[in-house]
């Protein structure tokens, strides 16, 4: 599989059920839909956020959508970045997340911020793009904010 058979592009509703399956799929920071219901996150919930004040990309291979990511204009965060576990180390998660933070910073939000499990794999990947961990979550979650360069 090569890079270039893979599309970059913006969300739409009708993309949550792929969306979600990558979401449900992932090794680290997994939820289950039970889960992701209780913290009221649904298609519903996640269609109307893009009617409103987010902003949602999906990657995709052969029409397949394997990572994703969505930020909210109000909030001036990432709320979600996953790529599904067979898909990683091949830059999609970067490509992902200077697409969410270049739409952040069009907005005029700055800094712009996210939060994720403080002891994955996941961490290191902001850090390395110049995310610093900044606190911790009263969930135990690792706060992280990035300032345009």
């Amino acid at each position: 599989m090569e890079n270039f058979d893979i599309v970059l592009r913006p969300a739409t509703a009708a993309d949550l059920p792929g969306i979600t399956e990558v979401r449900i799929s992932v090794e680290e920071n997994l939820l289950t839909l039970e889960q992701l219901a209780e913290r009221g996150i649904t298609h519903e919930s996640v269609a109307a956020s893009f009617d409103a004040d987010a902003k949602g990309w999906v990657m995709e291979h052969k029409s397949e959508i394997v990572g994703f990511a969505i930020a909210y204009r109000d909030k001036r965060s990432i709320f979600a970045l996953f790529v599904l576990p067979q898909y990683q180390g091949r830059g999609l998660g970067t490509r992902l997340l200077d697409r969410a933070t270049s739409w952040l910073w069009q907005q005029g939000s700055e800094p712009i911020w996210l939060t994720t499990g403080a002891s994955t794999k996941a961490v290191a990947f902001y850090e390395g793009r110049g995310w610093q961990v900044v606190g911790t979550e009263p969930d135990g979650q690792a706060r992280l904010e990035l300032s345009a360069a």
